[in-house]
C-alpha cells in the first residue's frame, strides 16, 4: 500500500525529508497533476516503422529526423523514450559484434557513410533535452520476415546450430546455454559502451504461435531438458534463467542502470490460475510465450514492468481496467508503466471504443487513479499522426505540466545536496536566475538537472505541485523566467536532481519584485 509524505509545516522541512519520502511515491490530490510520472514512447526501427523513415537516408537526414522526433516528444511533455537499437540480429550502434542494420543503411552489414555512431548521437541529443534514453533490444530475432538483406556475419549464418526457423523468421534457441550467454554478453556490451539510462526488452521470447507450424526444439529439449516433466516448463525455465542472468550481469556492470521488460499484457487468465487476471483472452505470456513475467517482477529481476495493455475499456474479453487493476496488485514494489496502444486510436473494427477520442486520455486518468507510475505509447508514428486529436488532449491537459521521472529507491535513495548562492538579474527579456552546483552527496552524486519553482506572494510553497515549476534546467546552472510580470512579488527556489531522479533540498527563497524594469528584494 502506498503512502503519501506528511504535509510538513514548512517548505524547508519538506525538502529536508524529500529523499526519505521518495520510497513512498506521492499520491496527488484529485485536482493536482502528478509531480512524478513516467511519460514515454517506443521508437521502432524494424522495417522502418518509426525511424529512420526509410532506408538509405544520409546520416544528416537520419540525424535531422531524429532530432525532429525528440523536439516533438519534448513539446508533448514526454520525459523518456525507448529506441529499438537491435531489431533482428543487427545493430544501430558501432560498438557491436553484430552487423549494421539494413533499416539504417539499406544493406545489413554496411556502415553509415559518412560514418557516425547513431546510438552515441541519439543518447546525447536525448539527454540535452532532458529525456531518458532506454536502449530497446529484441532478444529473440536474427532474421525478420521483412528482412531483404542478411549479412554473412549474421549469427544465423555463423552459428546455424543456435537457430530455430519459424514463420519466416530465424530465432534464437533459448534452450542452449551458449545462446543465453551470447544474449547476456550482447546486452552488457551496450550497457558498458553507451551512456544509456536503461536496457529494455519487448514481448518476443518464444514466438507467438502460428497455426500449422511447430517450433522444432525437440532435440534441444532431449539434450538439456532433464528434470522437467514437459517442454512448456522447460521453456519457461530457459527464459527465467536468461532474465536472471542478464539482471545479475547488468547489476555487476552498471548497478544504477534500469532494466525492464514490456511483456504481452495478460500473464494468465483467472480461469487457468487463481492468481490470474479477470480476463478471458485466448493468449497469455505464461502459457503461450513461456514468459513468467509476474515471477520476474516478484523476484526483483527487473526494475519495472511495462505490460502491453493494448485493449480498450470496452473490450469484453480483456477490459483495459481489469488488466491494469491486476498489474497494479502484482507489481511487487517495482514500477508499473502501462503500454498504451496509440496505434489503435481511431481504429475501425469490431471494437468501436477506439473511435472515442477520449479513450486514451481516459486511460491515462485511470492509470493515475490506480497509482501506476506512468505509461509508454506504441509508437512514435502513431503519436505523430494524432488520430482523433488525442495527442492534443495529452499536450494541453494530461501532460500540460512537467513531471519528474519516478525515483527508484532500491537503486539510489540518496538525494543530492542543495545548490548554492541563488541570485537573479533582470535581462534577456525576463528574470535570469543563477546558482552554483552543489557539492557531492555522500554517494558521490551531484546534480544531473535542476528544477526551478516560482510562487507568488501569499501562496504556500510546496514541493509537490508541478504547476509551480517554471522550468527545468538540464546540465546548466542558469534559467530565464520570461513569464514574470511587473508589480508582482515572487519567491524562487531551485533544487538539484540526480541521475536517478532523487530531488534534494532547495536553494532559496529568492524574493523578487519587478518595478520600473528593475529587480527589488522584498
Amino acid at each position: 500500500m502506498k503512502k503519501s509524505c506528511l504535509d510538513f509545516v514548512s517548505f524547508f522541512i519538506l525538502f529536508h525529508f524529500l529523499g526519505a519520502c521518495q520510497a513512498q511515491p506521492f499520491t496527488p490530490e484529485p485536482t493536482k497533476p502528478p509531480k512524478r510520472e513516467f511519460r514515454a514512447v517506443w521508437v521502432a526501427t524494424v522495417d522502418n516503422i518509426d525511424w529512420p523513415s526509410q532506408k538509405n537516408l544520409t546520416p544528416d537526414q537520419q540525424r535531422q529526423e531524429f532530432t525532429d522526433l525528440l523536439d516533438f516528444y519534448k513539446s508533448l511533455g514526454m520525459n523518456a523514450l525507448f529506441v529499438q537499437v537491435r531489431a533482428a540480429g543487427d545493430a544501430f550502434y558501432a560498438r557491436s559484434n553484430e552487423p549494421w542494420s539494413e533499416w539504417l543503411t539499406g544493406e545489413q552489414g554496411r556502415a553509415p557513410r559518412p560514418f557516425y555512431d547513431p546510438l552515441d548521437y541519439m543518447v546525447k541529443e536525448a539527454h540535452q533535452r532532458g529525456l531518458e534514453f532506454h536502449a530497446w533490444l529484441n532478444l529473440n530475432r536474427l532474421v525478420h520476415r521483412s528482412s531483404t538483406s542478411v549479412s554473412s556475419r549474421n549469427l544465423s549464418k555463423t552459428h546455424p546450430e543456435w537457430i530455430l526457423s519459424y514463420d519466416g523468421a530465424k530465432l534464437f534457441n533459448f534452450g542452449i546455454p551458449e545462446v543465453r550467454q551470447y544474449i547476456t554478453d550482447m546486452t552488457v556490451n551496450v550497457a558498458k559502451n553507451y551512456d544509456i539510462d536503461g536496457i529494455h526488452f519487448d514481448d518476443y521470447f518464444y514466438p507467438y504461435s502460428v497455426a500449422g507450424q511447430v517450433l522444432q526444439d525437440d532435440a534441444t529439449f532431449k539434450k538439456y531438458g532433464q528434470g522437467f516433466k514437459n517442454k512448456a516448463d522447460w521453456r519457461r525455465h530457459n527464459v527465467d534463467v536468461l532474465i536472471r542472468q542478464i539482471h545479475d550481469a547488468l547489476a555487476e556492470t552498471k548497478p544504477r542502470l534500469k532494466f525492464g521488460i514490456s511483456p504481452f499484457g495478460v500473464w494468465r487468465n483467472q480461469r487457468d490460475d487463481p492468481r490470474g487476471s479477470l480476463t478471458t483472452g485466448g493468449l497469455s505470456s505464461y502459457d503461450h510465450l513461456f514468459a513468467d513475467t509476474r515471477k520476474w517482477v516478484e523476484e526483483g529481476w527487473i526494475d519495472y514492468v511495462a505490460p502491453q495493455v493494448y485493449f480498450s475499456s470496452g473490450f469484453k474479453k480483456v477490459p483495459f481496467q481489469n488488466l491494469v487493476d491486476w498489474w497494479a496488485e502484482n507489481r511487487f514494489d517495482r514500477h508499473l508503466y502501462i503500454g498504451q496502444a496509440a496505434y489503435r486510436a481511431g481504429y475501425k473494427d469490431k471494437d468501436v471504443t477506439w473511435q472515442n477520442k477520449s479513450e486514451i486520455p481516459n486511460q491515462v486518468r485511470y492509470l493515475r487513479k490506480v497509482e501506476a507510475e506512468g505509461s509508454i505509447f506504441f509508437s512514435s508514428r502513431s503519436l505523430r499522426a494524432n488520430a482523433l486529436g488525442f495527442v492534443d488532449s495529452l499536450k494541453n491537459d494530461m501532460y500540460k505540466y512537467p513531471a519528474l521521472v519516478p525515483a527508484m529507491p532500491w537503486k539510489d535513495s540518496i538525494p543530492p545536496l542543495n545548490p548554492q548562492n541563488l541570485k537573479g538579474t533582470l535581462q534577456n527579456g525576463g528574470v535570469e536566475l543563477f546558482w552554483e552546483a552543489p557539492a557531492q552527496a555522500m554517494d558521490g552524486d551531484s546534480a544531473w538537472y535542476y528544477v526551478i519553482y516560482r510562487f507568488e506572494e501569499g501562496e504556500k510553497p510546496s514541493a509537490q505541485d508541478p504547476r509551480r515549476i517554471v522550468g527545468i534546467s538540464h546540465q546548466k546552472r542558469h534559467f530565464t523566467d520570461r513569464t514574470a510580470v511587473a508589480e508582482k512579488k515572487y519567491l524562487y527556489y531551485v533544487t538539484a536532481v540526480d541521475r536517478l531522479h532523487n530531488e534534494g533540498r532547495p536553494a532559496g527563497p529568492l524574493r523578487i519584485l519587478i518595478v520600473e524594469n528593475r529587480l527589488h528584494p522584498f
